[in-house]
């Protein structure tokens, strides 16, 4: 790519494209580009004036050369990221907003005043017809305000006024309508899938494949507990499959022979094949918008209580009017305070500022799907962290391979990763990975695999059963024992790693020593929860007691519970909401997801299973668990900026029909500066909370 440097200082650049003019796909192409960068930290790119701002770390001429090797023709972009980019939908936004107020002002500068008369009430038309439905269908809301001080000011002939109001209307319809559609574009975007590879069934066995090599007409194996990538027909198996994304509903829906499968559902339980219909990027996203769009889960109770304040005060302003016109028999003061009311400022703050705060807690990498659960955040006293892959690092580690049988470690080491590649989970993965690193070749050597939630994984391997998982699984439910002769081995295995148990037959035939290293953030990150407000901070972990002591101590908890099952969790948080608590459960695995349910928030972690991050409430990155800390001072903001809006908006709006009523601001007056007020606190609500 051809540029030049148009200002730079210590790791940040901005460079100008040369080229005639850049199109929508081409700016985030290179944005796409940039943020894919190790080096970068942070980029945006202006598609109007072909510029882009780019912050980054080391040197600088490793960026000049990045710069220089890009071309818009080679960069490999991932499906449907241009097409649900939101890039268009501001610009056309920001055209709309411009164009209205130019057309607007220019209007009363260039066209006749017989002419301007004839627009207004051609304009005048769809809000009296709006306010006269309501009437009809028996209530008197917000639309009959408005239907009533539009219609009066044109009986009194004061066009000026009916079209300013009318004018202040469409500019905080535009307003909402653009920041609902962007909050919610961008909440979809997060939600969309995140899948790199799949199990397809080829020559009648499981392959790994990325997900890009699949075509309509293939048949894919998808597990439980992993997300159907695509839309497709079930060929072969029974699941429980969890469609939440979809259609906002939370109970399995059963799937067998011939059902329809969609893209972005989860397998709860059970194990489907399916013959892929669908492989379209966009078609998942659009769902998901559609989703959201439908759902009451947006709605916070403060937004809620809003739109019922706003349309419960519509009654009073009318009458208030009606009373002051009985009373002083005078039009204008009457009108006055038709020309103000809370409920304009009410419903399209409250919104706004809510959806602003999703949009801004996905800049932080926190998926929210619901304003709600901001509130609830805001109100939270309590808050549980699952142990293995959340307060400690997501990839832990294997740092030793103990058999108790005559062969050799990698062999075993083998075995147990055969098992594991099938199902996601952070032990699961230092398996595979410790696999990796010693070139162990893993085909599959087994029969169909049996995975027991919490507990462990089963299956055949050359007419053997083979079980693999915690002690409890591996020697009270399976029964497996310890080889004659090996007690005191295993009485010497070492103590400060977590232990994963492979048995062959019955019989133990290694020992997985992991490392589950605590993250560096994970005490500091408990402090500042309860300097937020938090009182109650537990742990939870099916792990040993031994080893969560030692890790409740480190973090600074105020209770830990060891050794737990996943229904263990669901009741604990089950309990605390009895006790009058509001409770955050923050996990990744799915023996984590019926208390990520249970609880009044669930946080899942972004790396971890499929089936976690889509029964949460919040999806959370996984790079830093500071973004909890975030989403903390975020929700708390959120409720602290509502509060202002409502303290704003009744006593400005009260002053102004008081001025009104008392003959110092005349209607067109009151009508200017209530809608002004409304449009400048839409405005503030937009603006970031934090930053």
């Amino acid at each position: 790519m051809k540029f030049i440097i148009k200002h730079e200082s210590k790791g940040r650049i901005r460079i100008h494209a040369v080229q005639y003019r850049m199109t929508y796909v081409q700016a985030d192409t290179l944005l796409y580009y940039l943020h894919s960068q190790k080096e970068i930290t942070f980029a945006k790119v202006y598609d109007r004036t072909c510029d882009a701002t780019i912050s980054y770390a080391g040197d600088r001429e490793r960026i000049i050369e990045l710069l220089r090797n890009f071309h818009y023709e080679r960069a490999e972009v991932p499906t449907g990221l241009i097409e649900t980019s939101g890039r268009e939908l501001n610009n056309s936004y920001q055209e709309k907003l411009i164009g209205q107020i130019v057309f607007h002002y220019a209007r009363r500068i260039i066209l006749p005043y017989p002419i301007r008369v004839c627009l207004t009430m051609l304009r005048s038309v769809r809000y009296l017809w709006k306010g006269l439905k309501t009437l009809a269908a028996g209530k008197i809301e917000v639309p009959v305000l408005d239907a009533t001080a539009i219609g009066v000011s044109l009986l009194r002939n004061d066009f000026n006024t009916a079209g300013s109001i009318m004018f202040m209307l469409g500019i905080g319809e535009l307003l909402e309508e653009w920041t609902h559609k962007k909050s919610v574009d961008d909440l979809a975007r997060t939600m969309s899938l995140n899948v790199s590879k799949v199990w397809m069934v080829s020559d009648g066995q499981e392959v790994l494949v990325p997900t890009t090599q699949i075509k309509a007409g293939d048949e894919i194996v998808v597990h439980m507990g992993n997300i159907i990538p695509f839309d497709g027909v079930v060929t072969k198996g029974e699941a429980m499959v969890n469609q939440a994304s979809l259609t906002g509903e939370s109970v399995p829906i059963r799937k067998t022979l011939e059902s329809t499968a969609y893209a972005g559902t989860v397998v709860e339980e059970g194990e489907l094949t399916i013959l892929v219909k669908e492989v379209g990027g966009s078609s998942r996203f659009e769902k998901i918008v559609t989703m959201i769009e439908e759902s009451e889960k947006l709605k916070s109770g403060v937004e809620s209580k809003a739109e019922h304040l706003a349309d419960k005060l519509v009654p009073y302003s009318l009458g208030g009017t009606i009373l002051t016109y009985l009373l002083t028999r005078n039009a204008t003061k009457a009108l006055s305070i038709l020309m103000v009311d809370y409920s304009c400022a009410l419903k399209l703050a409250m919104p706004i500022s809510v959806l602003s705060a999703i949009r801004e807690a996905s800049l932080y990498n926190v998926t929210v799907k619901g304003g709600k659960y901001l509130e609830a955040i805001a109100e939270a006293d309590t808050i549980v962290f699952d142990k293995t892959g959340t307060l400690t690092k997501a990839k832990p580690t294997v740092v030793d391979v103990v058999p108790f049988e005559d062969r050799k470690a990698d062999e075993l080491l083998r075995v147990a990763a055969c098992l594991e590649e099938h199902f996601p989970h952070s032990m699961a993965k230092a398996v595979m990975d410790a696999a990796a690193q010693k070139g162990l070749e893993h085909d599959e050597m087994h029969s169909k695999v049996e995975y027991i939630v919490a507990h462990g994984i089963a299956s055949t391997i050359n007419e053997k059963r083979v079980v693999i998982g915690s002690a409890h699984f591996v020697f009270e439910d399976e029964n497996c024992v310890i080889p004659e002769g090996k007690q005191p081995l295993f009485d010497s295995l070492p103590k400060e790693y977590s232990h994963l148990y492979l048995a062959i037959e019955g019989k133990l035939s290694a020992v997985i020593c992991i490392e589950d290293p605590l993250r560096e953030e994970a005490s500091a990150v408990v402090s500042s929860l309860k300097k937020a407000g938090l009182s109650k901070v537990v742990m939870m972990t099916g792990d040993s007691e031994r080893t969560a002591r030692a890790i409740a101590k480190r973090v600074g908890v105020d209770e830990y519970y060891a050794e737990v099952l996943p229904e263990d969790k669901a009741n604990f948080v089950e309990r605390e909401k009895q006790a009058g608590r509001k409770v955050i459960m923050i996990g990744d695995g799915i023996n984590d997801s019926p208390a990520l349910s249970a609880a009044d928030v669930g946080i899942a972690i972004s790396d971890g299973a499929e089936i976690a991050r889509e029964i949460a409430d919040i999806t959370v990155g996984s790079d830093d668990l500071y973004q909890i800390v975030t989403l903390k001072l975020l929700s708390d903001s959120l409720m602290q900026r509502i509060h202002s809006n409502y303290r704003k908006i009744v006593g400005f709006n009260s002053l102004l029909i008081l001025l009104g009523v008392a003959g110092v601001i005349q209607p067109t007056t009151s009508a200017l500066l209530h809608n002004s007020s409304t449009l400048l606190i839409g405005l503030e609500s937009m603006q970031n909370l934090l930053s």
